[in-house]
């Protein structure tokens, strides 16, 4: 499939799969898996920035536009899309030339993990302290960024053991 197409493709079924089913999952009153954002994991690192961070806010506006959330998911995602460079540097100590080879399925899993994990982290914890928006209700932001990115890491990581193709 065309490289293009394919990340139409994944773009839309994240915005899709989030608006329609996993924004109607609320667990516990704290948990809401946000796993959109694999779709900013999955670009590719050979493109620009500009076109990540574009993307990133398309994205998050399309979301905000679907939950009346007035531009906080936008900002989370267009966080993590504008630091995503520096933690792939550090945690995959890859070099500007690596970038078009690159993908995350041929890295090692702690890497991965590390690299998916700080990223999820963040953007859990700007989003639910715009959400809130006030030192009273730090405790509910830890509680809401912990408990949302264990299941959105655990969401991600199962689909992408589910959907990763066998490597020959």
């Amino acid at each position: 499939m065309n490289s293009t197409l394919r990340l139409i493709f994944l773009f839309v079924f994240f915005l899709l799969l989030q608006v329609l089913i996993l924004n109607n999952i609320l667990f516990l009153g704290y948990v809401n898996p946000y796993i959109y954002i694999a779709f900013i994991f999955l670009y590719p690192m050979k493109e620009n920035r500009f076109s990540v961070l574009l993307v990133a806010f398309l994205l998050g506006i399309c979301i905000d536009a679907f939950t009346n959330s007035g531009g906080i998911h936008t900002f989370a995602t267009v966080l993590i899309a504008y630091i995503r460079l520096f933690f792939f540097k550090t945690i995959f100590k890859k070099t500007e030339s690596d970038y078009l080879l690159f993908s995350l399925r041929h890295e090692s899993f702690d890497k991965v993990f590390n690299y998916v994990t700080i990223l999820t982290l963040i953007h859990h914890f700007i989003l639910f302290s715009l959400i809130n928006f006030s030192f009273y209700n730090f405790y509910n932001v830890i509680i809401n960024t912990l408990l949302s990115s264990v299941f959105t890491l655990v969401l991600y990581f199962l689909g992408s053991f589910i959907f990763r193709k066998k490597l020959t």
